[in-house]
């Protein structure tokens, strides 16, 4: 099976649940999803839905905390690296 990429950039609301509805389409299709986080490092309602109910879904959370409002730090760069 061909496995698919998507991106989801940008100040605002929307792109957790965008992603995770995708996510949800997919494994409604049989397959298997993965979601990388880079921002995120919290855990919240979305994200402990997922990883409870869904076993097709992996979620990993990259970073140190969100920074949306703020410039990342020297060290979040380097998180982001690994």
């Amino acid at each position: 099976m061909k496995g698919f990429v998507h991106i989801y950039t940008g100040n605002g609301k929307g792109k957790t649940t965008a992603a995770f509805g995708l996510a949800l389409r997919a494994v409604g299709a049989g397959m298997k999803v993965f979601i990388g986080q880079f921002v995120k490092g919290k855990t919240y309602n979305k994200y402990v839905a997922i990883v409870q109910f869904l076993k097709n879904i992996t979620v990993k959370q990259f970073g140190l905390g969100c920074f949306l409002v703020n410039t990342p730090t020297d060290d979040d760069i380097k998180a982001a690296q690994q």
